[in-house]
């Protein structure tokens, strides 16, 4: 279990925001229970342009593949679900 460092209210403002004290991200994926609780998970997002060419240019082939048709069989992922 992880540990809590840093524990403290805040309000939300007319804006419906509210402010992260000291915050380490700029982004954040949030989910909102029905029991009111709130869930910030850090996102790091990353410069596309930072992609090295050798990249795209698989990908590139990957999608001319599979536009083609050329394709493997699908997975059975089947044995790695839950009983």
């Amino acid at each position: 279990m992880s540990a809590v460092l840093k524990e403290y209210d805040t309000k939300i403002d007319s804006k419906n925001r509210f402010t992260v004290r000291g915050a380490k991200y700029d982004y954040y994926h949030v989910m909102e229970f029905n029991d009111g609780r709130i869930e910030m998970i850090p996102r790091v997002l990353v410069d596309p342009t930072l992609i090295s060419a050798n990249t795209l240019k698989m990908m590139d082939k990957s999608v001319e593949n599979l536009k083609k048709g050329k394709v493997s069989a699908p997975i059975d992922f089947s044995k790695y679900l839950e009983d």
